[in-house]
This record gives C-alpha cells, structure tokens and sequence, in this order.
C-alpha cells in the first residue's frame, strides 16, 4: 500500500468525479498494489472479502494485458514507420 502523491491525486480527481476540495480530505488516498491485494487476501477471510479480492485480482489483470497491449502495438507503430518512405510508402529493397 502506498499514498498517492499530489500529483497523482490531481490527476485522479481531474478523471473522475471529485470535488475540487476532494471531500474534505486533509491527507492524499492510499492505493494498493496487486501484490498488496494479494497480502490482503491472506488476512480477510470473509466469504464477502475473498470475493472481492478476486474481482480486484482480475482487475489488476486486465489492467496489465491491456498495458503489455498498448505497448506491443506502438512498437509495432515505430516498425512500420521506420518501414515507409518520406511519402508513407514502403521502402523498396
């Protein structure tokens, strides 16, 4: 678990919902990591808690293959790129 910086704070309440005041909060929010849901999951065991432990488990999964999908396609990207000619056709060999 981690607070988030005052960056990262800003940068949360410009994409969601958030009064500018953030509530009232005098202290940046905690976030955990997926190593830290997974130490969580050792220590809450509600049927409730192990539940939504999966579900944040599989979100931090889905969030990491759509990272590794993002990164595959701009190398892809430069590829191509490096691959055309200054008028966007391939480069003849």
């Amino acid at each position: 678990m981690f607070q988030l910086s005052d960056r990262e704070f800003a940068d949360l309440k410009s994409q969601i919902v958030i009064s500018s005041r953030g509530g009232l909060r005098r202290a940046n929010p905690y976030a955990f990591t997926g190593q830290g849901v997974a130490m969580l999951s050792s220590v809450l065991r509600s049927k409730r808690a192990v539940q939504v432990d999966i579900q944040i488990m599989r979100a931090f999964v889905r969030l990491r293959q759509m990272l590794f999908s993002q990164a595959d396609l701009a190398r892809k990207q430069k590829h191509e790129s490096k691959n055309r000619g200054a008028h966007g056709s391939k480069k003849e060999n």
